[in-house]
């Protein structure tokens, strides 16, 4: 099983990074938490974010934030739209669960021509 952040959203924001001061590189990102595994492929509800900066290659931490990134940060959580929670079953999920009813068939039918 693998869980990962897939990247639903990046936004470029125009405030000076804390570290280097250069208002070009900083990008705030959000994501969400999604499951595989060999039987299905589950986008969570699971959000989480974070600014970094481009220029300097650094993740800016909500503590070295000023309040300017924090307005626009506030801004951009509330026009956010995360992808719907969901499960996708895979092949092998399908063929699991085919061939399950198919031996509980199988075993009811043997069963009952018996009597």
């Amino acid at each position: 099983m693998s869980k990962k952040l897939v990247t639903i959203k990046e936004v470029v924001l125009k405030n000076n990074c804390p570290e280097c001061y250069n208002n070009e590189g900083l990008r705030l990102i959000f994501m969400q938490k999604m499951i595989d595994t060999k039987f299905y492929q589950s986008m969570t509800s699971q959000i989480s974010h974070e600014i970094n900066c481009k220029t300097c290659d650094t993740v800016i931490y909500p503590v070295k934030w000023t309040d300017d990134i924090e307005r626009v940060f506030e801004y951009q959580k509330k026009a956010f739209v995360p992808q719907k929670a969901s499960t996708y079953l895979k092949k092998m999920s399908w063929v699991f669960i085919i061939s399950t009813i198919i031996v509980v068939f199988a075993l009811l039918l043997a069963v009952y021509s018996n009597l």
